[in-house]
């Protein structure tokens, strides 16, 4: 399976210098894009006591950061696509970037919560051009038949932050406050523009006759129903992920949500480098496995929740699951809709992004009215439904290669 059909300008052929070689450079580029995005998301859940006092406001309050820059991500990643559809490639990543810059040194200066909440709400509009771009603009710069490797490459970034960058944020804050750690992202945010202005080319925009709108897309075999699955694997994900501390604390490890967290960073990166390998081959497989693989963690978690030992290998094979399936699923939208690389990816990233909410959304409600050992069995529902519609999705949505 090949996103071949993508690579029509000519200039996606000029990054590299053989026909087999990945542009190295410019993907990691893309890589680092993803990185200070994740961080800046993702940053304050490591800072909110800290943030909370500066901000004259609760802890909970302050959580709230994150969940409207995942909002402002979810609602700007259609519009601001389409508004963005016909310029280069590197302008808008480029723009995107700067957002990010400005509104994490804004985040560090400010003492006011409302204004707070519109600098994050903005920085979530700046990665909403960031997520839509990625997978499309490594696709481009791939040589034929390695794709999906390339996007791979690109997404990396994501479960990277997590396990690496997001915990780097929270230690530097403890020598210079939190404004430290926003500090920190803007700076590398800027370190990253300028590898991007030295490696990426600039590929060209789509024209305007060629844009298509997002119902066109929708109705492309395949799409809905990996939008479906995105959305059942994402929340059952974000359902467990958003409240791990307080399973752990119902399964009596309260006291080891960090090893535990550790444990799935690790084998997050790990998965990074096991599917990279193989996913332009075997997307199909490695999307069942994934999903099924979760499937079976979360039962593990469910059954023998006073089992320790057995806590710490599902969270380790939990993150082997998840590590890499922004790579499989935008890869698989990528696919689905050749003609319409970027709209695909933004419809991705609104699904995505909605779902990281509604997982946070629904593991609340969970835990308010049946209580914390209900949250395993509502994932494992929904991962079970969604690994079924995977292995249905033979001719389409994840058509078999064999």
């Amino acid at each position: 399976m090949t996103t071949s059909a993508i690579t029509t300008s000519a200039g996606s052929r000029a990054a590299t210098s053989t026909p087999e070689r990945l542009p190295g450079k410019a993907l990691l580029g893309l890589f680092f894009a993803g990185f200070v995005g994740i961080l800046t998301e993702c940053l304050p859940a490591g800072l909110l006591p800290d943030m909370a006092r500066t901000l004259h406001t609760s802890v909970a309050a302050t959580g709230q950061l994150v969940t409207l820059y995942a909002a402002a991500t979810a609602l700007g990643a259609i519009p601001l696509t389409r508004l963005t559809t016909n310029w280069p490639r590197k302008n808008v990543l480029q723009l995107a970037l700067g957002i990010v810059l400005v509104t994490n040194a804004l985040t560090a200066v400010s003492g006011s919560y409302a204004l707070t909440l519109v600098i994050r709400f903005t920085a979530g509009l700046g990665t909403a051009l960031v997520w839509p771009l990625l997978a499309g603009y490594a696709a481009r710069l791939a040589p034929a038949g390695r794709q999906n490797r390339a996007i791979a490459i690109a997404l990396a970034g994501t479960p990277v932050s997590l396990a690496l960058g997001i915990p780097l944020g929270t230690y530097m804050a403890k020598f210079g406050g939190w404004q430290t750690a926003f500090w920190g992202s803007a700076a590398l945010t800027g370190l990253v523009m300028l590898w991007v202005l030295a490696t990426l080319p600039n590929l060209s925009g789509l024209p305007q006759d060629q844009r298509h709108r997002i119902r066109d897309v929708l109705v492309f075999p395949g799409v809905r129903t990996i939008m479906v699955v995105v959305a059942a694997y994402v929340v059952a994900h974000n359902i467990l992920y958003t409240y791990i501390t307080d399973f752990l604390a119902f399964a009596g490890m309260g006291g080891n949500a960090g090893w535990v967290l550790l444990a799935f960073g690790v084998t997050s990166v790990l998965s990074v480098l096991v599917v990279g390998q193989h996913i332009d081959h075997h997307l199909r497989k490695l999307v069942l496995a994934s999903t099924v693989l979760f499937a079976v963690c979360v039962l593990v978690m469910a059954v023998f929740t006073g089992v320790p030992a057995l806590i710490y290998v599902a969270a380790a094979a939990w993150g082997l699951a998840f590590g890499s399936s922004p790579s499989l699923f935008f890869a698989a939208s990528i696919d689905a809709a050749k003609e319409a690389p970027d709209v695909a990816q933004s419809i991705t990233v609104t699904v995505f992004s909605g779902s990281i909410a509604a997982g946070g959304l629904v593991g609340g409600l969970l835990i308010a009215g049946l209580g914390t050992a209900s949250m395993t069995w509502a994932a494992l529902i929904l991962l079970v439904f969604a690994a079924v519609l995977v292995a249905g999705g033979r001719r389409h949505a994840f058509p078999s290669t064999d």
